[in-house]
């Protein structure tokens, strides 16, 4: 009886509620010499590997049956068949995020550009959806407030989300029809951007007023601070990790009036964060030492795992780049010759 009930308090402990926060990360799905990255995101307590699909590269020329996976017009990319099929097998949830507009979709507007027609977003999703039918985690495009990642897009304008609120809307019955299990991560906003966060979920409305149907609000909140909610808003209309608790209360304002979250949510995927260690690079002009980067990642999931409106926090990524790249990426919990930085065992124990 004794050890009946010691194991029974264990499994309390052990298994996290329904709505703990998830652990997620962008990575590879090879180390550089060949092998593969999953056994280091199971050893890493990894909840979720995020990948990204782009429609143009998948899908170059116009489809006869878009709905099918099958047919000869697509070309699916072996790293995410291969991501898919390894992150099932080390049980590890997976997470597609879906961008890029074929030029065929937009009349040759570009990659940025929303397609004339969302049938063939749709249509896309569902070829894949049905392809790789073990991944329920959809995200639908990225950084959307963001002139250089989603087109239209006036600065300061309602027009970018509300043509945004459009896809999204579609994207969410498609899914929800292929799978109910599917889950639709929505907005999908940039800390600054040519609209600000805060604006772009006022504004993510369709045509009859109400905000789009989605189960995560998704953002990627960068920062150049240490996580940390009692700082408050940094800048305005700016939505950093350190303000997740104002964006979420804004966010939940948007959609109170729709029943499932009349008291809390929807709860927010923040899919990328991330800070630089050792030097500059192209995409971050400021850095910390491998010390403080322990400290920022500890900290962030920290926050996740504390409040329930934050459904997964990912950091991006897994490796720096090679010393060799001029100007390269140092984000990585390991350099990209294997050694561990403090960062891995920091992401390690957060739980």
């Amino acid at each position: 009886m004794r050890l009946l009930l010691i194991t029974l308090a264990w499994l309390v402990i052990a298994v996290p509620p329904a709505d703990a926060s998830l652990k997620a990360i962008w990575g590879p799905v090879k180390m550089p010499d060949g092998s593969s990255a999953f056994p280091i995101y199971e050893e890493l307590g990894v909840d979720v590997f995020q990948v990204q699909l782009v429609w143009s590269r998948a899908a170059a020329t116009r489809p006869s049956d878009p709905r099918s996976p099958d047919d000869p017009a697509y070309t699916w990319p072996s790293f995410v068949d291969s991501a898919v099929e390894q992150a099932r097998e080390n049980g590890i949830k997976v997470a597609i995020m879906v961008k890029g507009t074929p030029a065929w979709a937009n009349a040759g507007k570009g990659t940025n550009w929303a397609p004339d027609d969302d049938r063939d977003y749709t249509n896309f999703l569902r070829a894949a959806a049905r392809r790789y039918k073990s991944v329920h985690h959809w995200m639908i495009w990225g950084e959307t407030n963001r002139a250089a990642v989603w087109q239209p897009l006036p600065p300061n304008s309602n027009v970018g989300p509300r043509r945004y609120a459009l896809l999204l809307d579609a994207a969410y019955g498609t899914l929800k029809r292929s799978d109910r299990r599917n889950k639709v991560i929505g907005g999908m906003t940039f800390t600054f951007g040519d609209v600000t966060p805060n604006k772009w979920v006022r504004w993510m409305r369709l045509p009859s007023g109400r905000p789009p149907r989605l189960d995560y609000y998704g953002h990627n909140p960068f920062a150049r601070r240490a996580p940390k909610l009692s700082q408050g808003p940094g800048f305005p209309g700016a939505r950093d990790l350190s303000d997740v608790d104002t964006f979420s209360r804004e966010i939940h304002r948007a959609y109170r009036h729709r029943h499932r979250f009349r008291r809390r949510g929807p709860r927010l995927w923040l899919s990328e964060f991330t800070v630089s260690s050792d030097r500059a690079n192209r995409a971050f002009d400021f850095f910390v030492s491998r010390a403080e980067q322990a400290k920022w990642v500890a900290r962030a999931f920290r926050i996740a795992h504390r409040h329930r409106y934050v459904g997964a926090l990912g950091w991006f990524a897994l490796l720096d780049e090679p010393l060799s790249v001029a100007r390269g990426l140092t984000t990585g919990l390991m350099t990209y010759e294997g050694e561990r930085k403090p960062s891995f065992s920091a992401y390690r124990r957060a739980r």
